[in-house]
């Protein structure tokens, strides 16, 4: 028995497991069709099997099948070995989301090379070259990102615009069709420059990059993490003036209506509360409330809470205050509290505190001046603060209970994730670009890679698969193709070279 490719009339391939016996030919077992060159070499594959389970095995080669062999493989050099995986995997998922309705083969480059080898620019020349056999020079790149976000001279949107449509369409379709619960954050993405301009400012930085030149990042996600769009800001924005306007202009855009939108306490304004409420919108705000009014203070210490207590009290407007109490937070919390005041008594004796430093912000506000220069740490007000430790907040208009409004809010892990995985798997930061353009470009293919990875994280999970993103994106960087010259008939071929258990599960995931 032997293994022989038939193209169907439609276009599609089959495989057969075929049989001579008394000079006839018989075709034993039909496997396919198929439609792509990846799952006919997986058909093959279990049509080879299906012959060594049935004992119908015969030698492939002649008598000289040694010789033959070797002279085979003597001929192979390494430029005939190319890695197949990152566009074998990546390239699925990218396909499967949507984003193979993009017009531009090198944005799916971009986004690949991000999400197997990321880098400069310069790294994704070399890897495009060296691994795909595609030549870019680095200034054709660069040409690229500035049009990648820039509108055409007729109006038209530019790729970053289709590219949100794609993932938001995905994400609607991945949470049930509607999007009910929007999670808000921003995060700072710093530039190894010392110049800065109208978009790149130095301001507080949540990398300690205080001194670089930076942008803010704002993301609004949907459940499990999804994301529904992103916009970027000046580096010295307050970050409370950015969520009315990038969820109004989001929804309108999309077409989704007034999710509950939950943010963490940077958001938490008078004016933000106030333009959520008269545009209707439901929220869940991480609050601070220690920063509460004297009477709510007193009505949050008189509940006398202990581990797991959760209560609510009425702040009027139909705003409510849910109030917890963990003990884990509460070691944290006097954790905190004591290395503060190490800090605090460590700069008094190194003389380093000084009354030009002094404010009411953080652990200073335990420090107390006696006369005109003496100072010291008013113990008393350390101490008391202990009433507060394991407290934590949520202030909300919805009708859910407690217990939701703290699980909803605690989901807002998502949107960090999101952050941590742009940052350290995908390295959107440093960015090393100047023009707005590229930036801006540079960033949507960061936000494109991170959606991919999303996608098989979700279809691991749905699989029931142990593997991690890690273990698949390792995985892939050693799955190759060799591409040959058949020596008869002189015919370009390739074929996948054996993948070991983990690889072969990936493929099956996408490809079965």
């Amino acid at each position: 028995m032997f293994v022989r490719r038939k193209v169907n009339k439609s276009g599609s391939i089959s495989v057969h497991v075929v049989d001579k016996a008394r000079g006839k030919y018989r075709v034993v077992k039909v496997f396919g069709p198929v439609e792509s060159e990846q799952e006919v070499a997986r058909l093959e594959r279990q049509a080879r099997t299906y012959i060594r389970e049935a004992g119908g095995g015969v030698d492939l080669f002649p008598d000289e099948a040694d010789g033959s062999i070797e002279d085979f493989l003597s001929s192979v050099s390494n430029t005939q070995v190319q890695v197949a995986g990152p566009e074998l995997i990546f390239g699925r998922l990218y396909d499967r989301i949507g984003y193979g309705e993009i017009e531009e083969e090198m944005f799916r480059h971009l986004v690949i090379c991000r999400l197997f080898n990321p880098g400069s620019k310069l790294r994704t020349v070399d890897y495009l070259r060296r691994y795909l056999g595609v030549s870019y020079e680095v200034g054709r790149i660069y040409r690229f990102l500035d049009r990648l976000c820039a509108k055409g001279t007729d109006g038209a949107e530019g790729i970053k615009h289709q590219v949100e449509d794609i993932s938001f369409r995905h994400t609607r379709e991945v949470v049930g069709g509607s999007i009910k619960v929007a999670f808000y954050d921003m995060t700072t993405l710093y530039f190894e420059a010392a110049e800065e301009d109208s978009l790149r400012i130095p301001g507080f930085n949540k990398d300690g990059k205080h001194s670089c030149p930076q942008i803010f990042l704002g993301l609004l996600v949907a459940a499990q993490g999804n994301p529904i769009g992103y916009e970027i800001y000046e580096g010295n924005i307050f970050e409370g003036h950015t969520l009315i306007p990038m969820i109004e202009g989001l929804a309108a855009r999309h077409g989704f209506s007034h999710p509950v939108v939950v943010a963490d306490a940077g958001l938490l304004s008078k004016k933000n509360i106030q333009a959520l409420e008269e545009q209707n919108y439901q929220y869940i705000l991480g609050a601070r409330p220690k920063n509460e009014s004297d009477s709510i203070k007193d009505r949050i210490i008189g509940l006398n809470l202990k581990n797991g207590d959760v209560k609510v009290l009425d702040k009027g407007g139909g705003r409510r205050l849910v109030v917890s109490k963990t003990e884990r937070r509460e070691h944290k919390d006097a954790a905190n509290r004591k290395r503060g005041l190490e800090r605090l008594r460590k700069r008094m004796g190194a003389g380093r505190l000084t009354k030009a430093n002094i404010n009411n912000r953080g652990y200073n506000k335990y420090l107390k001046m006696e006369g005109d220069v003496t100072i010291s740490i008013d113990m008393e007000k350390y101490e008391a603060d202990a009433v507060w430790d394991g407290i934590k907040a949520y202030v909300t208009n919805t009708d859910l209970t407690a217990e939701e409004v703290i699980s909803s809010y605690g989901n807002l892990w998502y949107i960090e994730r999101a952050f941590r995985m742009n940052k350290t798997d995908l390295q959107i930061r440093p960015i090393y670009h100047r023009l707005r353009n590229r930036i801006e470009g540079h960033i949507c293919i960061c936000f494109t890679a991170y959606t991919i990875l999303l996608e098989m994280e979700r279809i691991l999970k749905e699989k029931g698969s142990k593997l991690t993103l890690d273990r698949v994106r390792e995985a892939v960087k050693t799955m190759y193709r060799l591409n040959f010259t058949l020596p008869g008939s002189g015919q370009q071929s390739s074929v996948l070279l054996k993948m070991d258990d983990e690889q072969q599960e990936i493929y099956d995931l996408l490809y079965s």
